[in-house]
């Protein structure tokens, strides 16, 4: 009679004990691994899944050797509990959406008091109140968040910046001799910073505007009566004025980044002198 294999000695691959380390303790083969990782504490394998779940007891957790997945069994529950996961599972799903609806909610009616601001703003507080009081309720619930919408919008249009390209073309085109070609340098941007502070500078832009215009208005226009009119006159006087201040400021800018010069590198030699280059040399010998 043939004797019977002798089984491997059961080694745990978490904390490396053996069998005869732990008598008492309940050993669990969960997935496809052979030899030394085939057998696991049920203890090391509940701590192991609590770490690798964090908090989330349904998430599926697989062996980091074989890839199978572990098969865990719940004990059963009664109907007062099963109903409570069924609910915090419904909650847990609804919430992103929830939160977006909050989001988007915020934004929007945040938008329309922007908006009934800067009605009465631009059209004055008594007649701002009088017109949005006999308006269509839809009107202003679709009309009102339109208005900062459509400031930004306007903010974006650069029309300072087709100047400035049209002007540098034209004027250094003639400043160059014939034949002669040499390096256009790039138009400078609106500050040396990145994106995300040209994004916020458009904003604030476009949603303080209709204050400066109001602004601008009644202090270069004060014999116009009515406040609206005012409000626009301000409103085109204030982006002509800074229409031609920033393309003065951006053509001297280009004007320093056309007329830039990068010297040469002068090499020093071990007592701290400057060398004087091959270049250098031949010029003062040809003199």
């Amino acid at each position: 009679m043939a004797l019977a294999e002798e089984q491997p000695e059961k080694h745990c691959w978490v904390c490396f004990a053996t069998e005869r380390d732990d008598h008492g303790e309940e050993w669990v083969s969960p997935c496809r691994c052979k030899g030394c990782t085939k057998w696991i504490h049920q203890s090391c394998l509940q701590r192991w899944l609590d770490e690798k779940q964090k908090g989330n007891s349904g998430g599926a957790v697989s062996c980091p050797q074989c890839g199978t997945e572990y098969h865990i069994v719940f004990p059963k529950m009664g109907p007062l509990v099963y109903f409570l996961q069924q609910v915090d599972k419904a909650l847990s799903r609804a919430s992103p959406f929830a939160a977006v609806g909050v989001v988007v909610g915020t934004v929007y009616w945040s938008a329309v008091t922007y908006g009934a601001v800067t009605v009465m703003q631009v059209v004055g507080h008594k007649k701002g109140l009088f017109v949005m009081e006999r308006a269509d309720p839809l009107f202003l619930l679709m009309g009102l968040p339109t208005i900062p919408v459509v400031l930004v919008l306007g903010k974006m249009i650069r029309w300072e910046d087709y100047i400035v390209r049209l002007w540098q073309r034209f004027s250094y085109k003639r400043s160059l001799q014939p034949g002669t070609h040499r390096y256009l340098p790039r138009v400078p941007g609106d500050g040396a910073a990145g994106d995300h502070i040209s994004v916020s500078r458009t904003l604030c832009g476009a949603l303080i505007f209709p204050s400066i215009a109001n602004l601008v208005g009644r202090l270069l226009f004060q014999r116009v009566p009515s406040n609206l009119q005012r409000t626009i006159l301000g409103g085109i006087a204030f982006v002509l004025i800074k229409g031609v201040l920033k393309v003065y400021f951006k053509q001297q800018q280009y004007v320093m980044q056309a007329n830039r010069h990068i010297l040469n590198y002068p090499e020093r030699n071990g007592d701290g002198q400057i060398d004087v280059g091959e270049n250098d040399t031949e010029d003062s010998g040809n003199e």
